[in-house]
């Protein structure tokens, strides 16, 4: 009996073993990362879907939640107060928060758009030419729009007084069709979302609407990025590695299989028109996401002398209180080695 007893603890032994070791290796492969989009659920969040439908994170370990975003300057607040581990935000505001409360504000680790799309749409026929004409005109944009955020550079760089442009906050979802009833002058945002979500309504960009863009007065800037707050990069290292090497993956296969991008967006919102979204995904890669500098430094990363003289242009336009350095705003020790990143920027047709 003695030996039988033996036995039958050394068996329960030997279970607890496997089931705690088990439970350690299911531990160490859930770390759980929330994570808050720049907007809702349109083309070019196709990239972050693919790379969780066809298991990317979970084969680093990573339990992703994806929600849905309020303006790609929102999503670096929610980040700061600890609502997400990680967001896709607009690295400018970033860049502000940074310089206001250094030790808040959360860190950028793949530059996701590398070209400026900020711009003031206005209808094709409207006398506003430049950002000069914007004086003693009414402007509307949603309240946490990148673009709308970076006016006062807009204004510091094209020497035009701000206080002589009257500026209304609007429903996004409402943004277009205030502009064609000409309820407002012009409104602001990004190029790609205002032309597709114009599309939507039954109007046509091309030939209804003109792009003011920033980016053609002196504001080189960069736009969204992957940012992740201070906490979760310093005690989670491993994760923030592995989320960008997933979501590097998602990227590459949203290249070469658009379709399939867009059907991993309808699988979360039914409501989704496939063809405009597909539309909209395309000309992301093509306008937002192509800039010449990835074909030395690879897609993801920054050039710092260009990230410099855009911090220093918000700090000047907005009088920050302190400029912060680029170290301080963007991180690239997570990213994926530059062998295995994209070096051009192209849809598969």
């Amino acid at each position: 009996m003695t030996g039988c007893h033996a036995f039958r603890r050394l068996q329960t032994l030997a279970l607890t073993l496997i089931v705690t070791a088990g439970s350690f290796v299911a531990a160490q492969a859930d770390t759980k990362i929330k994570m808050v989009l720049n907007w809702k659920y349109e083309g070019p969040q196709g990239m972050f879907f693919l790379a969780q439908d066809r298991g990317y994170f979970k084969a680093e370990g990573l339990d992703v939640s994806f929600d849905q975003g309020n303006g790609s300057g929102a999503a670096v607040p929610q980040v700061a107060n600890g609502a997400y581990d990680m967001g896709f935000g607009d690295i400018n505001a970033l860049i502000e928060l940074a310089a206001k409360k250094p030790d808040e504000a959360p860190i950028g680790v793949y530059q996701m758009y590398n070209r400026p799309p900020f711009t003031v749409a206005v209808k094709a026929d409207s006398p506003i030419k430049t950002p000069a004409d914007f004086v003693g005109r009414k402007l509307g944009g949603a309240a946490n729009d990148g673009a709308l955020k970076l006016f006062p550079a807009l204004c510091a760089a094209t020497k035009i007084d701000c206080t002589k442009v009257e500026v209304t906050n609007m429903q996004p979802n409402l943004r277009e069709q205030m502009l064609m009833k000409d309820q407002v002058d012009g409104v602001f945002g990004y190029i790609t979302t205002i032309r597709f979500s114009a599309r939507l309504i039954g109007i046509d960009p091309e030939k209804e609407i003109r792009f003011i863009k920033f980016g053609d007065y002196g504001m080189d800037l960069y736009s969204n990025a992957i940012i992740v707050s201070r906490k979760f990069a310093k005690e989670n290292p491993d994760a923030v590695k592995g989320f960008l090497k997933a979501l590097n993956r998602g990227v590459k296969d949203a290249m070469a299989d658009p379709k399939a991008a867009i059907e991993a967006v309808q699988k979360r919102e039914p409501l989704i028109k496939p063809e405009i979204e597909r539309a909209r995904l395309e000309a992301t890669l093509s306008d937002e996401m192509t800039s010449p500098e990835i074909s030395k430094i690879g897609h993801g990363d920054i050039n710092d002398e260009r990230m410099s003289k855009a911090i220093d242009i918000l700090v000047s336009a907005k009088e920050l209180p302190r400029t912060p350095k680029v170290g301080d705003v963007f991180d690239r020790s997570f990213m994926p080695p530059l062998a295995d990143r994209p070096t051009a920027i192209k849809a598969a047709m």
